[in-house]
């Protein structure tokens, strides 16, 4: 008889490892109250259209009453979206979505006349406004941001036209989220001896970790596979996100997707490019490892369920003692912040540990600028694990201290930034499992662990962002997108990063474009490997006991979206505005390649 890997079902999760729901609506009725009373609340903020240009009393106090309503509303969609991320195929949970989808459009409408009347207003009046009126003065930073952008604002008309459009548009990414999550079967992984493991989301990175080569195999063919029997429809759904984009990108005077995407964050297009440019001058050390790691693992050839494959055994780690510790390896963050991050886990339950059925795939940190940064996991017990956790409490800790010193216009930090703190977070706690715990076994499964990350931050996201870049300009062009025309895209430039020694499995490669919702949000996924790079240029300076680099981050991780970010991360200490940040960062990971190959011999 086959032995069979249970997943368990949302129910039977134990309360300690989900997240903290009743902290946020005591329950779905309490949230439908909230819902119903924003509804009946929001409409009336239009009672300052045509006004706002009086008076600076009547202007703060149009943002007092818009903060109020986007804090309300903010918390309501975050509630619903965490409820469905949790269980896909919870009903009730994909009604809340829909709706605080549709509430999230007209509140976004009847505030949109508010832009253009703010710009009406002048920059001079308003400085000389802010200079009378220290509480207007907080909105320093936003009103210099919207008259950046103000090439780009259009008539109240068009405005609220635009912000009407958020909902419909809004619903191309859930469309790829309840395929994905919800409705593709996946079969399951077989082994050696009649073992059979379920794929789904939630367990398939676990899957490619597995010690039998087999369930690797099988795992991720069959993850593959399931994309591919929706090839079409999940084309088409991206296509339609593309055009969106470039109808956005159109309707508000910018050049391109890309210019539109980066422009947001007051970021230069030569950083994306740079970037690019920077991976493939690179590539040749990814050929290095591939060599080295197809060497350890004593195979002619490697394909893709190798990459993630074992050389050493991770330990088992329990979600407590892996809690501890990465608080010993954050130390050097100063106690007051490890207090924090250990109080969040394991007392007012901001993760959502365990893997369930109907659980969408990834880990990520979220919340509200009125709740607890959470997060969404699922806890396979490895390294891997702990590493995931060190790195979405990096966003989380992001969000307190932010929320601790910031207004709520200033608490939206960029995905620019995001990045940085989660990455710095593992690089700091690989360093102190590495110096913890001699043991040659244990260095290979840490050093492990920190090529799977860079695998994907710094190979599968370069390649990720190349890829969009393309379908959106063949898309500008109006060029027809197709599923043959994405999956051979995507296969070329995996070749090209695999060079010789990796056999890519053809179409099943091809599809991995499909396998990244990140895609959704235009232009996002090149931050990861920005983010990286930042991180580990102030995790050494730290680490080298640089003298002010712990206050010099504690500041970065404190300034949310109060500076642009370029300027933050320069606070920080780093520069990202030319290319050292991103080579010294390729650095690295040669040394680990080093290192790994001293160790395997």
């Amino acid at each position: 008889m086959a032995d069979t890997v249970e997943i368990l079902k949302r129910q039977d999760v134990p309360e300690k490892y989900t997240w903290n729901a009743e902290s946020v609506f005591a329950d779905a009725d309490a949230w439908q109250a909230a819902y119903k009373a924003l509804a009946a609340d929001y409409p009336a903020v239009k009672r300052f259209e045509g006004h706002l240009g009086e008076n600076p009393t009547t202007l703060y106090e149009f943002f007092e009453e818009s903060t109020h309503l986007m804090r309300r509303l903010q918390t309501i969609y975050f509630y619903a979206l965490m409820q469905q991320s949790c269980d896909t195929a919870d009903e009730q949970s994909n009604a809340m979505v829909g709706q605080a989808g549709a509430l999230y459009g007209q509140v976004i409408a009847a505030l949109a006349f508010s832009d253009p009347e703010i710009l009406e207003i002048g920059l001079d009046t308003l400085t000389a406004w802010m200079q009378d009126r220290p509480r207007l003065a907080a909105y320093t930073h936003y009103l210099d941001n919207l008259f950046r952008k103000q090439a780009h604002v259009r008539s109240a008309e068009v405005e609220e036209l635009l912000g009407m459009l958020a909902e419909p548009f809004g619903q191309v990414e859930n469309t790829a989220e309840m395929l994905t999550n919800a409705e593709i079967a996946f079969e399951s992984a077989l082994g050696v001896g009649g073992l059979e493991v379920p794929v789904t989301q939630g367990n398939i990175e676990e899957i490619k970790w597995h010690p039998d080569r087999e369930v690797r195999r099988t795992g991720w063919q069959n993850y593959a596979d399931g994309y591919l029997a929706v090839k079409g429809t999940l084309s088409s759904n991206y296509s339609a996100s593309i055009k969106q984009a470039v109808f956005n990108a159109r309707a508000r005077r910018y050049d391109s997707t890309l210019d539109d995407s980066l422009f947001e964050n007051n970021i230069p297009p030569e950083v994306f490019r740079n970037l690019i440019d920077t991976y493939q001058k690179n590539i040749p050390t990814w050929h290095r490892y591939w060599a080295v790691k197809r060497k350890a693992l004593g195979v002619d050839t490697m394909y893709p369920w190798d990459i993630w494959a074992p050389i050493s055994q991770s330990p088992e780690l329990e979600f407590e003692q892996s809690v501890e510790w990465i608080c010993e390896g954050l130390a050097p963050l100063g106690e007051d912040y490890v207090n924090v991050v250990r109080k969040g886990c394991l007392e007012d339950r901001w993760v959502d540990v365990m893997p369930n059925k109907g659980k969408r795939q990834g880990a990520f940190s979220y919340g509200s600028y009125d709740t607890y940064p959470f997060i969404m996991m699922s806890w396979n017990a490895g390294l891997k694990s702990l590493s995931t956790l060190a790195h979405e409490l990096g966003h989380s800790m992001h969000s307190y201290e932010t929320i601790q010193h910031q207004i709520w216009a200033d608490s939206h930090y960029s995905l620019f930034v995001a990045e940085v703190a989660s990455n710095f977070n593992q690089a700091l706690v690989r360093a102190f499992l590495l110096k913890a715990n001699p043991d040659p076994k244990f260095q290979i499964a840490v050093i492990e662990e920190a090529m799977d990350n860079f695998h994907r931050y710094f190979f599968i996201m370069p390649i990720l962002a190349r890829f969009e870049l393309e379908m959106h300009e063949r898309t500008e062009r109006g060029e027809g997108l197709t599923a043959e025309t994405m999956n051979q895209r995507m296969l070329e430039l995996f070749q090209e990063g695999y060079g010789v020694e990796l056999d890519p499995d053809g179409d099943r490669t091809g599809i991995t474009w499909a396998t990244f919702g990140h895609l959704y949000a235009h232009f996002y996924v090149y931050q990861y490997a920005t983010g990286i790079s930042a991180a580990h240029a102030l995790a050494e300076g730290i680490l080298e006991g640089k003298p002010g680099a712990v206050a010099n981050y504690r500041k970065f991780l404190s300034l949310g979206g109060s500076v642009y970010p370029l300027d933050a991360l320069k606070i920080a200490g780093v520069d990202m505005t030319g290319p050292a940040a991103v080579e010294s960062t390729f650095a690295v990971l040669a040394r680990y390649i080093d290192k790994l190959e001293a160790l395997v011999g």
